[in-house]
């Protein structure tokens, strides 16, 4: 599996893996219209929102010492170990507030048991709360692995368009970076 660290059209930084999105597995016998209602509206998530909390959550399953993540060199390792540090724990704080929210919702949520139907709304934020826990806990694991930082000249020449806002080059350049780490539908993480 590898891990990316990129800035996206509006020079924002992104984390995202090469695995593709993919639904939360959720073991239910009861329910399941609900869950299954509730996952196809996670799915509605923009697309560099949902691969991040999933690259996230994929670092619980590895049990490599080592995280390689791919960027582009244009400033020293040292610089991107420093900014790679930082915004991680800018997503940790992000992700214990959006889980505290949450909590403070769920409650509320149970209340739409009222209303004739299922109750999706309860099923999201279930879901939601599922999907920021497992990805805090992922940024957790990561802050405590070693990271290994590889230079990709795709990646270089994507944040290198950026800088000079040259749009025109955008989709040729994605589209090798796709072919090149067998990405799918990368401009949705990091174009409009």
């Amino acid at each position: 599996m590898r891990f990316f660290f990129v800035r996206d059209y509006r020079y924002k930084f992104r984390y995202f893996s090469s695995e593709p999105v993919r639904q939360i597995q959720i073991k239910t016998s009861r329910l399941k219209k609900i869950w299954e209602q509730a996952k196809k509206k996670l799915m509605l998530l923009p697309q560099n929102i949902l691969r991040q909390e999933q690259a996230f959550g994929r670092t619980l399953k590895l049990e490599v010492k080592t995280i390689q993540i791919y960027y582009s060199g244009k400033v020293s390792e040292k610089k991107t170990k420093i900014k790679f540090y930082f915004f991680l724990q800018r997503q940790r704080t992000k992700h214990v507030f959006f889980l505290i929210g949450e909590a403070i919702l769920l409650p509320i949520s149970g209340l739409a048991v009222l209303l004739p139907g299922p109750n999706v709304f309860f099923g999201v934020l279930a879901l939601l709360m599922i999907t920021h826990w497992q990805a805090l806990k992922g940024i957790n694991r990561t802050l405590k692995k070693e990271h290994e930082f590889i230079v990709s000249s795709f990646i270089k020449e994507w944040e290198q368009s950026l800088k000079e806002n040259n749009e025109n080059k955008y989709p040729q350049i994605l589209e090798k970076i796709e072919k090149e780490y067998n990405l799918n539908n990368i401009r949705k993480v990091l174009w409009k």
